[in-house]
């Protein structure tokens, strides 16, 4: 309790100014530790005392006792609010959403927004929400996503009513394109992709757009049999070549493909785009609502052409502002040739930002539903902020995360006592019923500490030993010193390492491995935990990977 109430002391202190109120403490420990109440005036005089010492720290070493015991307080703590997404349009009962990725990879914390936005809303509304698996292009599909993303969306907690996968409907896809040709709304091109665009630009015909319905519909059979070569022949949508967008006037809905494809192999040659593929789907999967990020406003107005041209009831788009992740590698390709390289362990390499790195650095997936949930349907761009995002994280993972220590560059050092000394420390501070860890350390005893933290302890100096002792510093001795505290002057704590203590190894996020020894006690713990002083982990058995301070 002693140090709980030094740490709520030194809290409230940082947080106004430097001058703790030690009012403001005593609700917050008999909080923690309801025993206290019988006795108020007792712990107000500890407290009391606590704050005298703490009230007489300069800024600076206030500062650096927050900045290298208590990390945590150097985020300010933001208010609580209940954040609700906006009432859709147009809810008529239930809604049908989607989820739409490619099979490039697994989801990464970017396709986390689009997955948590609509499952947000299936959710309040009821209804089905489709995972919709966009595989159309051959040249970019790792056979590894087809069972991951639905892992990936099952650990965020994403309810996913029904699996779709583009590569199973290029009937219906061919089907819905000689409609068109027949209707005179498409047309089979066999320009260069240059010279086409260099037309579109001017706003000029293509001089095969006035081909009639029976030659584009035989030219679109034989790409569908495999007549053509790659970029000899597409299937071309007509618009409207004076729209002030050159990227809505005439655009290509299907192309011929050679290219093996993971699961149908050199079945299919003519290969839907994105745009023509996503409408038809859209309108029978019975889209009541599609959701996504505002690169994809050109998109929706191509596939309107689609919905138009067969009379079919459009679905009520939103477009979301684009948010820039910084500090963290999510784009597929690089992740791809970093593991083929040997560069990157695989997608769960803590080095990026994939949902499998997320999960196993420690993050909770709680979090990400919060910050998306938050962040709201806002067109505005922004900055996604990791600073917000561990606050988050911390408030979600704290209450459960045991402390240990953990001693990086440790040198041994004699603790010469007269009488037997026990260390009696907390799993958690705040949650006595997690128990404790305690050790029995006898009267001349071996420990590590740290050597920058030995370093800086001049010989004659006093220092804390956390949860164990006060010791007078003489080289590598540390002789036991029976003061309760220093007045005036309070003493540095540094955290230790029983003799019994074992190597072990914390992965961060940079791609470096922090090496040092790790308290008996922590060796058979798995699952989110804090090294005192160092940092919140997520501990498998052999290792653990560092999540932030």
């Amino acid at each position: 309790m002693d140090e709980e109430i030094r740490k709520q002391v030194i809290r409230n202190a940082f947080q106004h100014g430097g001058k703790a109120d030690p009012g403001s403490v005593i609700g917050k420990i008999m909080g923690l530790f309801p025993e206290v109440r019988s006795d108020p005036k007792g712990l107000a005089g500890k407290i009391a005392e606590q704050a005298k010492l703490v009230n007489s720290m300069s800024p600076d070493l206030l500062e650096e006792t927050v900045k290298n015991e208590f990390p945590e307080f150097m985020v300010k703590e933001k208010r609580v609010q209940e954040h609700r997404l906006p009432d859709l349009d147009g809810v008529a009962g239930s809604v049908v959403m989607r989820m739409a990725p490619s099979p490039s990879g697994p989801l990464h914390l970017g396709h986390s927004r689009m997955a948590i936005l609509n499952d947000e809303y299936v959710k309040r509304y009821g209804g089905r929400l489709i995972l919709r698996i966009e595989d159309t292009n051959p040249d970019n599909i790792d056979p590894f996503a087809y069972s991951q993303i639905p892992m990936d969306l099952e650990w965020l907690g994403v309810k996913v009513s029904e699996v779709v996968i583009q590569s199973e409907r290029f009937e219906l896809y061919y089907a819905e394109a000689l409609k068109l040709i027949k209707l005179g709304n498409a047309y089979v091109c066999h320009c260069k992709q240059q010279d086409f665009r260099d037309l579109k630009l001017k706003g000029i015909a293509c001089p095969h757009r006035s081909n009639s319905v029976k030659v584009n519909t035989e030219e679109f059979e034989e790409m569908i049999n495999g007549a053509f070569m790659p970029g000899s022949a597409t299937l071309v949508i007509k618009t409207d070549l004076t729209h002030p967008n050159p990227s809505i006037r005439d655009w290509i809905a299907f192309r011929v493909v050679n290219a093996d494809h993971p699961r149908t192999g050199k079945k299919y040659h003519a290969y839907p785009m994105m745009n023509f593929s996503v409408a038809v789907d859209d309108h029978y999967l019975g889209l009541t609502h599609v959701i996504r990020g505002k690169d994809h406003l050109n998109n929706t107005e191509k596939q309107k052409y689609i919905f138009q041209y067969n009379g079919w009831a459009l679905p009520i788009y939103y477009h979301y502002g684009l948010i820039t992740i910084p500090e963290t590698i999510l784009k597929t390709s690089i992740i791809k040739r970093g593991i083929l390289e040997g560069k990157f362990t695989g997608w769960d390499d803590v080095r990026l930002g994939t949902l499998l790195a997320l999960k196993k650095r420690g993050y909770s997936a709680a979090v990400i539903r919060r910050y998306w949930v938050e962040s709201g349907l806002r067109e505005i761009d922004a900055d996604f902020s990791w600073e917000i995002f561990n606050a988050m994280n911390k408030e979600i993972i704290d209450p459960q995360a045991k402390r240990f220590w953990f001693v990086r560059n440790p040198v041994s050092i004699k603790v010469r006592s007269p009488a037997p000394l026990h260390s009696r420390a907390p799993y958690h501070p705040g949650q006595p019923g997690l128990g404790f860890r305690t050790y029995d350390l006898g009267t001349d005893f071996t420990i590590f500490v740290q050597k920058d933290d030995w370093d800086r302890i001049g010989d004659g100096e006093a220092i804390r030993l956390k949860d164990l002792c006060i010791v007078i510093k003489n080289g590598n001795t540390g002789n036991f010193d029976d003061r309760e505290v220093t007045k005036g002057n309070p003493l540095k704590i540094i955290h230790w390492c029983p003799s019994d203590s074992e190597r072990f190894n914390v992965s961060l996020p940079d791609g470096t491995v922090d090496t040092g020894l790790l308290e008996p006690l922590a060796i058979d713990y798995t699952g989110i935990a804090q090294f005192e002083r160092y940092g919140y982990v997520n501990k498998t058995s052999g290792e653990a990977f560092f999540l932030y301070r």
